[in-house]
């Protein structure tokens, strides 16, 4: 079992078996943010944080027979004595967390982690509920208000899906062109409907445009820049010529909703197409803003 699914189990056990599903991504949460090194990431999301990782994590575990099928999180296996799997930091972490947060309710975790992680409070739909006017004021200090049109391009490269999606959160990008040809990833979020799932769920819109991406035979032997920089030559001369009507829609969202990205899976951005159709919608209206993330 990969190491993080271990931690999951951990928590729950140490917890008296059974966590309610906002109680057990806050409680994941705090002992995330005092992980030496974190194995999960979180994004503000309609009841705070939240780890799409973690919940993936759990069907394996319910396939596995660990947990119980259902929205709490439920152990299915007794005296699992899942704390001694974890090295002896994690160990002391969880024991910490045991301690401090053993007899908080729903709503004190809730509080908790929105007076002193404001941040992932600012997509919450339940903010006002549990939080003082004062302490709203704080968290909308955290909310992104750039509203100038901006161009962006991003990959997802190297990177969780969470820490992806806060880059596109901060920089309060509406709108994610995914320009792949074929938006199949092994790396966990990247494949389309999950991506699209994802983002939605964060208020930004997603949309595929596969003319716009590169055939995978072309992608072979590519060694070098100067490679790379001949495949992109091609690209501008073969593709984007005849790929204005799309060309023109990504214009048109940009107009619209005044702050889009592009994205792919380089994290070099000279390395990768996206490049290319940015500058393209660029030359367009040239006084827009384009920034690679």
């Amino acid at each position: 079992m990969i190491y993080r699914r271990k931690i999951l189990l951990a928590i729950t056990d140490l917890f008296g078996g059974e966590l309610g599903a906002t109680d057990f991504q806050k409680l994941l949460f705090i002992f995330s943010v005092n992980q030496q090194e974190s194995k999960y990431d979180f994004v503000p999301y309609k009841f705070g944080c939240f780890s799409f990782q973690t919940m993936a994590d759990k069907t394996k575990l319910i396939n596995e027979g660990f947990i119980e099928n259902s929205k709490n999180w439920k152990l299915l296996i007794e005296n699992g004595n899942f704390i001694n799997a974890l090295v002896e930091t994690d160990r002391k972490q969880l024991r910490k967390l045991k301690t401090k947060f053993g007899n908080f309710n729903t709503k004190d975790l809730i509080r908790y982690v929105y007076i002193n992680y404001p941040y992932y409070a600012v997509n919450s739909e339940i903010a006002s509920k549990y939080l003082t006017e004062k302490e709203l004021f704080t968290v909308d200090k955290f909310i992104p208000k750039d509203s100038e049109r901006c161009l962006f391009t991003i990959g997802y490269e190297g990177t969780s899906l969470e820490k992806y999606l806060n880059i596109l959160i901060q920089k309060n990008v509406k709108v994610l062109c995914d320009v792949r040809k074929n938006p199949i990833s092994r790396k966990y979020g990247f494949s389309k409907k999950t991506l699209q799932n994802a983002c939605e769920s964060v208020n930004i819109k997603y949309i595929h445009f596969p003319e716009l991406g590169i055939v995978s035979d072309k992608r072979k032997n590519l060694n070098s820049q100067k490679d790379y920089d001949n495949l992109f030559l091609d690209y501008e001369k073969t593709v984007i010529p005849n790929q204005m009507q799309s060309i023109n829609l990504i214009n048109d969202f940009l107009q619209n909703s005044k702050r889009i990205a592009l994205t792919c899976y380089e994290a070099k951005p000279v390395q990768c197409h996206r490049t290319r159709v940015a500058n393209a919608v660029h030359n367009l209206e040239e006084s827009i803003p384009l920034k690679h993330l």
